[in-house]
């Protein structure tokens, strides 16, 4: 059975709708969507795969921060979604 949490649709801020698309997405596609973007614009960190170099766009779902592990993109994501 799939994990209904991750399933839900969920309410997209305007921050992070700019980065990924506007919603209602659930957290499982939020996260998918985010990645996609990362991959295209070569924003995975080359000598440490689990930080991400956020451009100006991801900057604002980062709360200003210019880099993020994967861990604390997870939580920092979560404050985008309601």
């Amino acid at each position: 059975m799939p994990n209904a949490a991750l399933s839900k649709p969920m309410k997209i801020s305007p921050e992070l709708a700019a980065v990924i698309g506007a919603g209602p997405m659930s957290r499982g596609e939020v996260v998918k969507q985010i990645w996609v973007y990362i991959k295209e614009n070569k924003l995975q960190d080359e000598k440490n795969k689990r930080n991400i170099n956020a451009d100006e766009k991801l900057k604002k779902v980062f709360g200003g921060k210019s880099m993020v592990n994967m861990f604390e993109m997870t939580k920092l994501v979560s404050g985008h979604l309601s």
